[in-house]
């Protein structure tokens, strides 16, 4: 299978809230990229969203950002303890939450 992704990933293991029809539910991010997340579902009900809100916390920073997202991708993972994941693809994030999204995605890059 061929990578589509045109950014770095960087891990980022965090909790946030997933908006599903303005309801939010609690997911648990795996990675970042400038264009999206990674989000392992974790107790949210069954449904056809595409479109998502998002609110979370980068590590080391107290603000919270707020974005829109589409998602692009789902999947099982190989073992069976493992929960539902899916991709989702920023739509809708204001120039400075994007600024901080893309310094932390280059800070980190850059450790690992």
């Amino acid at each position: 299978m061929s990578d589509k992704r045109k950014n770095a990933r960087v891990p980022l293991d965090i909790y946030l809230n997933k908006y599903m029809g303005g309801v939010p539910y609690m997911a648990r991010a795996a990675d970042i990229s400038q264009e999206g997340l990674s989000l392992a579902r974790l107790l949210e009900p069954e449904q056809d969203a595409r479109r998502v809100g998002l609110q979370f916390q980068l590590p080391g920073s107290e603000e919270v950002i707020y974005a829109e997202g589409e998602v692009v991708r789902e999947w099982m993972e190989a073992s069976p303890r493992q929960p539902e994941r899916s991709g989702v693809r920023f739509t809708l994030l204001t120039q400075r939450h994007r600024q901080m999204i893309d310094d932390y995605v280059t800070r980190s890059s850059r450790a690992h």
